[in-house]
């Protein structure tokens, strides 16, 4: 059985009891909000060594870092480290999106070594083992795919990305609408192009009952990718997106009823005037079902910063009620991350994950800062660095800068307004 089917036997599961413990929830509201589909618990039945992990509503802003090799890049060692530095900067989730090299392989040491829930998107895997065969990725046959998402359940994943609502009708909206950028999604480019070639309908929205059952096989989440979302902020919240995002939430509604756990997806590059509509739009087409945004970065002009553009989105979505932000790192748009680009991206994420914490009223998630305001007025810089998102950096800063006088900063020195009021306040 699933995690849901479990639940409305009326079990409480041990995952559920951890993550209410975890997040200082009540078991039996925290039950109900699974059992409802506005929350989930991803973890494959394959996967038992990671601690439970819980996605949506009144819970922990949740961050995902993805990593994985390229063509060009190929290096399982260094994809590891990427991982490990990803979880030791506060990311709660990563996805192999690995596109190079033996990607078995490459998936099977990453879920081995990760403490974290692993994600995938099995698409391009399918298309990839196609080309290697010297066939086009467009001769990609279903059953390849379905294999491939087998596959990837078989070896522990505990969430995967589907790109179920780029359908006939959705591409057919995108041609008569127009678009200054297209499609930007890999996985749905993929699919596009396959569906133009064959002409047949997308297989996984075709045969979503297909995919339930091997989802219920594995007690493996669904996210459902946004393979229309928009990649500049000229296509933003337009008919395509709004269109493909009425499709996932019935086919959220869909998997719920058949005990199947979801996440939804979201766009992608939005003005920092549409996030709010975006969020309470997702929220109220897909009955609640955790959202998973990607940014949503807010200005289409800063590489080599998205990962800063990303965070100021990614705050505001939090703040309305996203629930799993997808980390960007400073190479986006510009080439493969590396370990320091992943640990940036973590970062940015985490300030902008607790920030939308604080605007929730999330447990616990003030009272760090309010720690931090009183280790200030101390002057206590011990407690300063150990209660900062990023301690490492905090203390390299301190060390580089202390002055004379090591009670102040090299800001203000004899001027401290913290020391000076001291005798007034």
């Amino acid at each position: 059985m699933t995690l849901i089917e479990r639940i409305r036997k009326g079990e409480i599961p041990d995952e559920v009891r951890k993550v209410a413990s975890a997040e200082g929830l009540d078991i039996k509201d925290l039950t109900e909000k699974i059992r409802a589909g506005r929350a989930v618990i991803p973890r494959n039945r394959r996967h038992t060594s990671i601690e439970p992990l819980g996605i949506g509503e009144g819970l922990r802003t949740k961050i995902n870092a993805n990593i994985g090799s390229s063509e060009d890049r190929v290096d399982v060692g260094e994809e590891l480290k990427k991982l490990s530095v990803a979880v030791d900067a506060g990311a709660d989730t990563v996805m192999d999106l690995s596109t190079g090299g033996e990607i078995d392989l490459i998936r099977k040491e990453i879920i081995g070594a990760s403490p974290v829930p692993v994600g995938t998107v099995p698409i391009y895997q399918a298309a990839l083992e196609v080309t290697r065969q010297g066939r086009s990725f467009v001769d990609m046959d279903e059953e390849e795919l379905f294999e491939t998402i087998e596959r990837h359940g078989e070896d522990g994943v505990d969430f995967i990305t589907v790109h179920c609502g780029v359908t006939r009708a959705s591409l057919e909206r995108l041609r008569k609408e127009g678009r200054v950028l297209g499609i930007v999604s890999r996985g749905g480019a993929l699919t596009a192009e396959w569906m133009e070639k064959t002409g047949k309908e997308n297989p996984l929205y075709e045969n979503f009952d297909r995919l339930l059952k091997i989802a219920k096989r594995f007690d493996m989440t669904l996210s459902l990718g946004d393979g229309l979302r928009p990649g500049c902020l000229a296509d933003a919240t337009d008919r395509c997106q709004i269109e493909e995002l009425i499709t996932l939430g019935e086919l959220a509604k869909k998997a719920l009823e058949e005990g199947v756990q979801v996440i939804v997806e979201g766009p992608g590059h939005l003005p920092i005037t549409h996030i709010e509509r975006n969020i309470r739009l997702q929220k109220d087409l897909c009955n609640g079902a955790p959202f998973y945004v990607l940014g949503p970065l807010v200005t289409d002009i800063a590489p080599g910063y998205d990962h800063i553009t990303a965070a100021i989105g990614g705050a505001l979505a939090g703040a309305y009620g996203a629930d799993f932000l997808c980390y960007v790192t400073p190479t986006e748009h510009l080439g493969l991350p590396g370990v320091e680009d992943v640990r940036e991206g973590v970062i940015a994420s985490k300030i902008a994950a607790h920030v939308a914490d604080i605007a929730k009223g999330i447990k616990g998630a003030m009272e760090r800062d309010l720690a931090m305001a009183r280790a200030r007025k101390a002057l206590d810089w011990d407690a300063q660095i150990r209660l900062s998102i990023d301690p490492e950096r905090s203390r390299k800063i301190r060390e580089r800068s202390l002055p004379s006088d090591a009670e102040v900063c090299t800001m203000c020195g004899s001027l401290c307004a913290i020391k000076i009021s001291r005798s007034t306040l």
